[in-house]
């Protein structure tokens, strides 16, 4: 469920202006459960959002956030699995038929998911040409990124643009305080940071996506001084960033702590900050009760080529 904080500003900026170029070829998308991205983009036409399964206590509940809820509360073993290749098969082929004519494919780190090798392999074995993206991050980062190709797509952009624009994903900013390590722990997603964090497993760390893999930033002793941090690092982004940016807020379990943070920032931003709720897929492997912010600089608007694809 998506939410937006109390302010002036809403919406999301017209910074691609449809009806600009001549009809291009369709171009399809398909993204991942991991992308957070915002609702009012999830039913855009030529675009497929593939569902990554949680499983808890070897029963599969696809995106089911109640589910994990429950199964997280109630101490039951949680884990994660990527989509089969069949199923992107399946969304190729079907955006294929609806008469895409090339296919980006979206994805979530690598380093943290076999979904896009899956999705690379389905892509070998259709007839439509796939380009198939490895973000090397996760979140609201990629759910900004898709939302800009959505927009980009509409008014005309080719498919280098929106290949170029799926690619900023990585150079957006996210960071995120977890209560506990230890569910990043049991699902083997902080093996990258047990150097640095040593046997602290009491510590309430800043965590980030650095070259694909989650890292340890900070190691604040409080989650108060860690939602105090996460604030002040978003804006210590936002004042680096060149142009305007657009803020995001995550969380699970925690929709008031997200909407004072949100508050907070409600400032620096572009546009009104987007509060969401993690997908299961990520909130499997935090926890109850993570906080995140992601940082986004707008990409400089563009004027699509005249020419025809």
């Amino acid at each position: 469920m998506n939410e937006r904080s109390a302010g002036a500003r809403t919406g999301w900026l017209s910074r691609w202006r449809p009806g600009r170029a001549p009809a291009r070829s369709r171009i399809g998308i398909v993204v991942d459960s991991a992308s957070c991205l915002p609702e009012e983009f999830s039913h855009a036409p030529d675009l497929i959002e593939l569902t990554i399964p949680i499983i808890v206590d070897d029963e599969v509940q696809d995106g089911d956030t109640q589910a994990l809820l429950m199964g997280l509360a109630m101490g039951k073993a949680v884990r994660t699995s990527r989509p089969a290749p069949g199923q992107f098969v399946s969304a190729y082929t079907r955006l294929q038929e609806a008469g895409c004519k090339e296919i980006v494919s979206v994805h979530l780190s690598g380093a943290l998911s076999g979904t896009f090798d899956a999705a690379r392999l389905a892509a070998s074995q259709v007839t439509v040409p796939v380009h198939v993206i490895d973000t090397r991050t996760a979140a609201a980062p990629i759910g900004f990124a898709v939302a800009e190709m959505v927009r980009a797509r509409a008014a005309g952009a080719d498919v280098e643009q929106l290949l170029s624009l799926a690619e900023q994903a990585e150079k957006y900013a996210v960071y995120f305080a977890v209560p506990s390590l230890e569910t990043l722990r049991r699902g083997g997603r902080i093996s990258a940071v047990s150097g640095v964090l040593g046997t602290l497993l009491n510590v309430k760390p800043i965590l980030g996506i650095n070259d694909g893999s989650i890292v340890a930033l900070e190691k604040p002793r409080s989650f108060e001084r860690a939602q105090g941090r996460l604030v002040t690092l978003a804006r210590t982004r936002a004042a680096a960033c060149q142009g305007p940016v657009r803020i995001g807020v995550m969380h699970f379990g925690a929709a008031e702590l997200a909407q004072e943070i949100a508050a907070e920032l409600a400032d620096i931003g572009e546009e009104a900050v987007l509060v969401q709720s993690l997908p299961a897929v990520l909130a499997a492997h935090t926890g109850i009760g993570v906080l995140a912010i992601c940082v986004a600089g707008l990409p400089a608007e563009e004027e699509p080529s005249s020419e025809a694809s």
